[in-house]
């Protein structure tokens, strides 16, 4: 039994990692905007189709033409720098109108909705509703594993921790030691004051949406690889989750966005141990209804900016 925890564990943390990033981008955007980008999962879901048609330009008849590292590390700067496009575009497009006209929460809430939609389906019309399968023995061969007795950590396991604590250090090292992290904390605590102090508030919200989105997809490319496939519809389940890790760390808070996304997944793994599999997904819903039932703030508070 103590075995079969600890794998499940294991096997949570590289699920939760995933989690963790697409969460950082949901909760970067609403400590500075206030607001729900229900279109984040279908950047995580973009994401994740960049990296598998970049894989599939290395990919011949016998197999990688390419050295499998930089395969991998051009997957990933692949979906970073499109991601970001595409998440500065929404925000441009779909966002900074209904905020320089002073829109409800309400519209921009089913704008929100309206965008994630939208980008799912025309990935449907253009890029077609079966699954791609990603051809991850080529990249991380299945031989690669690390045994500790009966526990077994696999290649891309250990590639999804890395690549997430990583990422996760940088962003955190960039919110809290940089000129524009430090601008993004201003505008996060008082938008209205922020441009008083020199600071372009239009310019920032820019930046929180290229950061968050790179990291879906990154996030993307890292789902891809550990379920050897995506789809056009994994971007719905994967932004409910975020949303759920969000709630459950302090929503606008970042390193709650990193705790709640690793509690979600090491509770998805448990379940799927101890319950049954065919719940998995039911687990979110369970935590979101508990946490707003018994601590609607957050295990590490819900971080608003300041309102005088």
């Amino acid at each position: 039994m103590g075995q079969l925890i600890t794998q499940q564990v294991i096997n949570g943390l590289a699920l939760g990692c995933v989690y963790g990033l697409v969460t950082l981008g949901y909760s970067m955007v609403y400590g500075i905007l206030e607001m729900l980008n229900f279109a984040h999962g279908e950047v995580f879901m973009i994401g994740g189709m960049i990296g598998f048609y970049i894989l599939q330009v290395f990919l011949g008849p016998a197999g990688l033409n390419a050295p499998a590292a930089l395969v991998l590390l051009l997957m990933m700067i692949g979906a970073m720098a499109g991601c970001s496009l595409l998440g500065m575009g929404i925000e441009f497009i779909a966002y900074r109108p209904l905020r320089k006209g002073g829109a409800s929460r309400l519209a921009v809430l089913i704008t929100a909705l309206a965008m994630s939609i939208l980008l799912q389906n025309l990935t449907a019309l253009f890029l077609g509703t079966r699954a791609k399968d990603y051809s991850t023995y080529l990249l991380i061969p299945s031989d690669w594993i690390i045994r500790l007795g009966t526990i077994t950590i696999t290649g891309t396991q250990v590639l999804i921790i890395s690549v997430t604590i990583i990422s996760m250090l940088a962003v955190d090292l960039f919110v809290r030691r940089t000129r524009f992290g430090k601008a993004m904390r201003a505008t996060n605590n008082d938008r209205d004051a922020a441009p008083f102090m020199g600071i372009s508030v239009n310019f920032i919200v820019t930046l929180t949406f290229l950061v968050g989105s790179a990291l879906a997809g990154i996030g993307g490319v890292l789902v891809g690889l550990y379920w050897t496939q995506v789809d056009f519809f994994m971007g719905f389940a994967a932004g409910f989750k975020a949303f759920t890790a969000a709630v459950l760390g302090g929503i606008g808070n970042l390193r709650g966005a990193m705790l709640g996304g690793l509690l979600l997944g090491l509770a998805e793994s448990l379940a799927i141990a101890f319950i049954s599999p065919t719940y998995k997904d039911a687990i979110a819903l369970v935590i979101l209804v508990l946490v707003l039932l018994v601590r609607p703030q957050g295990l590490l508070g819900e971080q608003l900016p300041v309102k005088v």
